[in-house]
């Protein structure tokens, strides 16, 4: 019987915005019985972003709400009440995880740190993601993705010059940030298993930043050398770039020697056949040179053409899709990357689907984002077999609580 890796575990998502959400909806995505802990009244902060927008919304619902609550459960609770905090607590000794991306300090202020619900349940694992970590000379700053990205080294290196950097279009300093917490999680259950007992995973944004800057670190820590910004093009490969056909943009990655023979026949552009181009080296030194000529013979042609004769040929090769393009590819539809997904009230559109496919537990399935505090009751009769007597109204939580991360 099909069924997802995590299930039977649960979670409580504190989370907000983006960074915390991503990381609970992989979760859940992954099977986790994930139950969302909102404040009463208007929720999560993040069921405000593009609701009144007619083009990102559906049912009063944004993009951003609609696409990172999927599989999730809300449950509507005041942790700034004695008697919302008293039925949070008794979440917490049902639960195998509580994650958040509050500002550095702010679960000690609510009482809801891993100490504190140690106290509860020592078998629970508690995560949070904040811009530069839990401690350290400067962690208490405000931190939002493109921070982490320009304080990251990675900004430094994307753009066509110096003074040129740009962020990655997409928010990799937030998402990033969701990835590892996910896989400290898991670690962290798994430790659990040996031990018995849970711990704290402190996930920062920053630091995720510099861990993906992976072997450049090391390259900038052996040289001595700070590498600037090279567009789409490569510091050892050549060709390696972007091209413009006579329509779309298409990239090109001769990666060593063995598809510069296939290229050359694909191109057949005889100043390219000269034997001091046949190494990687030497095409490198005269990299301005080749792409250029690269450059002239493929605007000729449109990329449907040359993305054809490159396949055939094995170069390595892709158009520059656009969104309509990359969500409509085929191995895309044909990987599930691209799924309906149900509004609570009514209606569909499509969103990302889950990255992670699995050969035994391979269930997929996507449930509607949650309705501000629709399954309070069932949560709390199917986890703590009690009504949830302590659950208490409230205003939603203020502004000094928000997480640093979008």
């Amino acid at each position: 019987m099909a069924s997802k890796p995590m299930a039977g575990i649960r979670l409580i998502d504190l989370t907000h915005m983006l960074s915390g959400p991503y990381a609970a909806m992989i979760l859940a995505d992954l099977g986790c019985d994930t139950v969302k802990v909102e404040p009463p009244g208007r929720g999560e902060a993040t069921r405000r972003l593009l609701e009144d927008d007619p083009q990102h919304s559906l049912h009063g619902m944004g993009a951003y709400f609609f696409t990172l609550n999927r599989n999730k459960r809300s449950v509507a609770i005041d942790l700034k009440s004695a008697a919302g905090l008293e039925s949070f607590y008794e979440l917490v000794r049902h639960a195998d995880v509580v994650l958040d991306n509050f500002s550095a300090g702010v679960t000690k202020r609510l009482r809801i740190d891993h100490d504190t619900l140690a106290v509860h349940n020592p078998r629970i694992v508690t995560c949070t993601v904040t811009g530069f970590g839990e401690d350290g000379p400067r962690y208490q700053r405000p931190a939002f993705d493109q921070i982490v990205q320009g304080l990251g080294g990675g900004m430094s290196i994307t753009g066509s010059g110096p003074h040129e950097q740009l962020r990655a279009g997409i928010p990799i300093g937030d998402l990033g940030g969701g990835m590892f917490a996910v896989m400290g999680i898991q670690a962290a259950l798994l430790a659990r298993q040996r031990s018995g007992v849970g711990q704290h995973v402190d996930v920062a944004m920053l630091d995720v930043q510099i861990s993906l800057l992976n072997y450049m670190a090391t390259m900038f820590a052996m040289s001595g050398e700070i590498p600037q910004p090279i567009g789409n093009g490569h510091f050892v490969h050549t060709p390696y770039n972007s091209f413009a056909t006579a329509d779309d943009t298409i990239v090109i990655a001769v990666i060593g020697d063995s598809f510069w023979p296939p290229l050359l026949d694909v191109l057949d552009v005889e100043a390219l056949r000269s034997p001091r181009f046949a190494t990687a080296p030497e095409r490198l030194k005269e990299k301005d040179y080749i792409e250029g000529l690269i450059q002239e013979r493929l605007a000729t042609r449109s990329a449907c053409e040359w993305l054809a004769a490159l396949e055939a040929a094995r170069v390595p090769c892709a158009r520059v899709n656009n969104f309509a393009q990359a969500l409509s590819d085929p191995q895309i539809r044909h990987r599930n990357m691209f799924v309906h997904l149900q509004h609570p009230l009514g209606g569909s559109t499509r969103v990302p689907g889950n990255p992670i496919k699995f050969s035994v537990d391979d269930e997929e399935s996507f449930s509607p984002p949650p309705l501000l505090g629709a399954h309070t009751d069932a949560v709390f009769e199917q986890w703590t077999a009690k009504p949830p007597a302590h659950v208490a109204a409230g205003v939603p939580q203020q502004a000094e609580e928000e997480t640093w991360s979008e």
